[in-house]
């Protein structure tokens, strides 16, 4: 196991270890020596961790989230449960077999319930040789299972970093497509593309077509691709009655630079008041479109 991989496991035994009790960090500790050894021995640990450690949420400080951050940019152990941050580690420790480690990550995804794919998906960018597990990560982006699916997609860098284009707009869409925030995802802006923006526009068309909602975080995708043919869409979406779909009109249009863009900002001068006071953002869209 590299030097890297041994930093990502020392975070997660200091932050399990200050949480567990003397039997259970017994038993994590005594699992932990044996992960590297016999495939029967990882698959028991982690099949017992939830038992054996319990699923309380794992408890984090922010300078936990800042060491997390610190030694792998973009991990962001947020919302994790103390039986997925001991299954990672649990596979880290069986990753110093580089070589051999795909293999067992694939075996294991291939008989894992809902908890177990959680915890091994968000373990993602954590992993050696990050490209082996394109194929792995872009299953579980296309997973039913929304919980599975926001594992990947959600406060994972790894999409962002290893995902094609033709992939990676799959899960915007996807996201879309089954509710799920598309500000949790990692380096969104970075990777907006004018065909997914195209996508999204069609998407949203037969939306509306179908008297169906749309969630306002969709426009986030389209802002800096917005050309004439989208204008029309934009001025619907600037006049709706929905007070959070004006306001993701008026950021989107932001982004744009032409003539026509500047004249449906306009129609909202006081949602533009709010965007240049940093009162409206797409931080704040999304916090309205997760209220119940």
């Amino acid at each position: 196991m590299s030097s890297q991989q041994d930093k990502y496991l020392e975070l997660l035994r200091n932050w399990l270890a200050r949480q567990l009790d003397e039997a259970a960090r017994a038993w994590f500790d005594e699992q932990l020596a044996k992960a590297g050894g016999a495939d029967r021995d990882l698959y028991l640990a982690i099949g017992l961790a939830p038992r054996k450690l319990g699923k309380a949420d794992l408890e984090l400080k922010p300078d936990d989230l800042v060491a997390a951050d610190a030694a792998r940019p973009g991990w962001n152990p947020a919302g994790w449960s103390v039986d997925q941050a001991a299954r990672v580690a649990l596979l880290l420790t069986a990753a110093r077999d580089e070589g051999g480690f795909p293999g067992k990550l694939e075996q294991l995804c291939n008989t894992a319930d809902v908890r177990e794919l959680i915890a091994f998906y968000q373990g993602l960018p954590l992993y050696p040789n990050q490209k082996v597990y394109v194929a792995r990560a872009g299953e579980g982006a296309r997973t039913n299972m929304k919980a599975v699916f926001e594992a990947v997609a959600h406060r994972n860098p790894y999409p962002a970093e290893n995902f094609d284009e033709h992939t990676w707009n799959q899960l915007v869409l996807k996201a879309v497509f089954v509710g799920s925030s598309l500000n949790a995802i990692h380096d969104f802006d970075r990777r907006r593309n004018e065909d997914l923006a195209r996508t999204l526009v069609d998407y949203a068309h037969e939306r509306w077509a179908a008297s169906r909602v749309i969630t306002p975080e969709l426009w986030r995708a389209v802002g800096p691709f917005i050309d004439e043919s989208m204008l029309g869409d934009m001025k619907r979406v600037a006049e709706s009655d929905n007070p959070t779909e004006r306001q993701a009109a008026i950021l989107a249009l932001c982004e744009c630079g032409m003539p026509g863009a500047k004249a449906l900002i306009n129609l909202s001068p006081e949602i533009l008041s709010e965007v240049e006071a940093g009162r409206v953002s797409w931080e704040t869209v999304a916090g309205e479109v997760e209220k119940p």
